[in-house]
């Protein structure tokens, strides 16, 4: 995949505070970009300075190889939009919002209506294109919010925390949208709280603290940056047995019993299954079942930063 967009040492301050500190990064062709971190990690601030909402003090930000800055027009015709914050007509209907908003793109004719149907269907909103907005419940609102977005069908789709206070159906169309969208050759960037949701539609994630970089890779490699893995071994029997010879293991750096559950801390890359479980043979314990668990992107968050995603 080629870079559709490449943010270079970016630089951003407000009343002499620095909020972002030479940030850079790249936005690859056809991917999902979740970027995650606090509050106050300057998620938001990037994502306004990349869609041309706010200015920056220094760097560049290149679309397809050329500056955003001198080629805007260009660029954000390409560019797609769901605010965290509703951005709708309440006394129109769904299809009469999706007009309003497909129109100022250029869209006119056989384009429009297309582009309508096109954004109805991928939010699952199609039977309900002739209600008006004031009738919709919060989950509906935010998918007709996606919709506004893509009629147009960008290339670059930034979404901002799309799915905040909704119920678990609408939250489902639209990480299902997001799914379908990026399978069609849509690229889009994603904020979220929700660690779930990076978990099931990432390709790529970044996380950012304070205005920087502090971590980019796909799951599986972030995961693999906190070192360490738990290995669960449910027991036949619950017994209190001597924790002490575990200790000897390479690579174990803490081991608990609770009820029937052995629950082992190792290093990750350390091989020393085949150990801990001759120590309990000849402890004469017999094996119900073995869970190897790496650790979830929640708990590398946490590793990285010091806080919640919330926080």
């Amino acid at each position: 995949m080629h870079s559709l967009i490449e943010v270079k040492k970016l630089g951003k301050s407000y009343q002499a505070k620095q909020v972002i500190h030479g940030l850079s990064f790249e936005i690859k062709q056809g991917e999902i970009l979740c970027l995650l971190g606090p509050n106050g990690a300057a998620k938001s601030t990037t994502i306004n300075i990349i869609c041309g909402a706010l200015g920056y003090d220094s760097g560049e930000i290149l679309y397809q190889g050329k500056s955003i800055e001198k080629n805007i027009k260009a660029f954000k015709e390409k560019l797609g939009m769901v605010p965290q914050d509703l951005a709708l007509y309440e006394d129109l209907t769904a299809e009469q919002n999706i007009r309003f908003f497909a129109s100022l793109y250029g869209l006119k004719g056989a384009a429009l209506a297309a582009g309508i149907d096109f954004a109805l269907h991928s939010v699952g909103l199609t039977a309900h294109r002739k209600e008006k907005a004031n009738t919709f419940s919060g989950g509906m609102k935010r998918r007709l919010n996606i919709a506004c977005a893509i009629a147009h069908q960008p290339e670059l789709l930034i979404m901002d925390e799309p799915t905040v206070g909704i119920d678990p159906q609408s939250r489902n169309h639209i990480l299902d949208a997001i799914r379908k969208m990026q399978k069609n050759g849509m690229t889009i960037l994603y904020t979220t709280h929700y660690m779930e949701e990076v978990e099931e539609i990432s390709t790529r994630i970044i996380i950012m603290d304070h205005g920087k970089m502090i971590a980019e890779g796909t799951k599986e490699s972030l995961k693999a940056l906190s070192g360490e893995k738990n290995i669960v071994i449910e027991l036949a029997t619950s017994t209190v047995f001597s924790l002490d010879d575990f200790y000897h293991i390479e690579g174990l750096k803490e081991v608990k019993l609770e009820a029937q559950q052995l629950i082992v801390t190792t290093i990750q890359g350390v091989e020393n299954l085949d150990k801990i479980i001759s120590v309990l043979i000849q402890l004469n314990q017999k094996i119900q079942n073995v869970e190897i668990q790496s650790n979830n992107l929640e708990t590398v968050f946490l590793d990285l930063t010091g806080r919640s995603l919330r926080d």
